[in-house]
């Protein structure tokens, strides 16, 4: 789905301009995303399969919830509504721990160029699988890994073809950060 989104500097500062996100991808311009880890007390981390549709990374296992941050939202209310419509989760800010803001930038094909910061939360889900609904167009599957076992996958050679390939930095400080809470 295409929406408006505010437009941002290298450095993460707004420019005041806004575009639709099919041509912030196509020109590579930066803008702003949410990335939610879900956690349990038990040492579990909650995956999400994203949609064979997808045109970035379709059927790769990736963070629990992400999404695109809308022209003029407030980054954590984006996070709210994207948890909410990916795995139809009300929570609220107070749940929402932030760890950092990550640069990340992936040329897919020369019209494809996605220029992002990811604003990542950490939130301790306290419901079952079962008790989460999926977006059809967005999730093909959730699915529980336990840090130990993520860590082992992540470290295997075939990562690339099970896992969003993330910056390299990027799985460890989530994991780290997450194994801090528990």
């Amino acid at each position: 789905m295409d929406e408006l989104l505010d437009i941002l500097t290298e450095n993460a500062e707004p420019t005041g301009v806004t575009t639709m996100k099919s041509e912030a991808h196509r020109k590579g311009l930066f803008h702003a995303t949410v990335h939610i880890w879900f956690y349990t007390k038990g040492g579990e981390v909650l995956l999400q399969k994203r949609a064979f549709s997808k045109d970035i990374h379709p059927g790769l296992w990736d963070v629990s919830v992400a999404g695109h941050v809308g022209a003029g939202e407030i980054i954590e209310n984006s996070a709210i509504r994207e948890v909410q419509e990916e795995i139809g989760l009300a929570i609220s800010k107070e749940q929402l721990i932030k760890i950092g803001v990550f640069k990340s930038v992936q040329k897919h094909s020369d019209i494809l160029i996605d220029c992002e910061f990811h604003h990542t939360f950490l939130s301790e889900l306290k419901v079952s699988l079962e008790d989460l609904t999926k977006q059809q167009s967005e999730v093909d599957a959730l699915k529980f890994l336990s840090i130990t076992q993520f860590e082992k996958e992540l470290n295997s050679l075939d990562k690339t073809t099970r896992y969003v390939p993330h910056d390299p930095a990027y799985y460890p400080i989530v994991l780290k950060e997450i194994k801090n809470l528990l």
